[in-house]
């Protein structure tokens, strides 16, 4: 498995494998998929800000089987040791430890950084695999929203589970880091 930082040139398989995940699972709240250029603008607006996006591929192929960025958890000031992963896999390649060799490396560049906590917001009723996954890398629960996203003709929770990183609030952070 190779883990590499996103690029232009990984866009046309990001926007399938996003799409796959807008008009079938439950993911994802968007409903209508975005095209390759609103991708293109969403990986060039997280790196120009100096986010993390990665995307995995087979050592012996060039086809891109997943993805994983980290955006800020959210926009006020105080949130900025917070980040919020998102994990996309293509439908057919699961199984095979993309998602745990992305978040492991996502969560080792995130440390890395100085950031102190990473949420993962696990949509839908049917994304065990995810919960597994975050419980599996050391992510505890840590609440549900009810029924708060209606897709594909039924109701859906949000489960949220979170992680420490580096030595998390035991220590005062070393440093200010920008907002991004």
């Amino acid at each position: 498995m190779k883990i590499t930082p996103a690029t232009p040139q990984h866009i046309p398989a990001i926007q399938h494998i996003y799409a796959w995940h807008v008009l079938h699972g439950s993911a994802t709240f968007e409903t209508e998929p975005p095209d390759a250029d609103e991708m293109q603008n969403r990986l060039s607006a997280l790196l120009e800000k100096g986010g993390i996006w990665l995307v995995a591929q087979e050592e012996e192929e060039e086809e891109v089987i997943g993805y994983c960025y980290l955006t800020p958890y959210r926009p006020r000031y105080a949130y900025r040791f917070t980040l919020e992963d998102s994990i996309y896999l293509h439908p057919e390649r699961t199984g095979r430890g993309a998602g745990r060799a992305l978040l492991t490396e996502a969560i080792r560049l995130a440390e890395a950084r100085g950031f102190r906590q990473l949420v993962a917001v696990i949509a839908g009723n049917d994304n065990q695999a995810s919960v597994g996954l975050h419980r599996a890398l050391g992510f505890r629960e840590t609440g549900v929203l009810k029924a708060v996203g209606f897709k594909h003709g039924r109701w859906l929770d949000t489960h949220f589970m979170q992680r420490e990183l580096g030595t998390g609030d035991a220590t005062s952070p070393e440093a200010l880091l920008p907002p991004f």
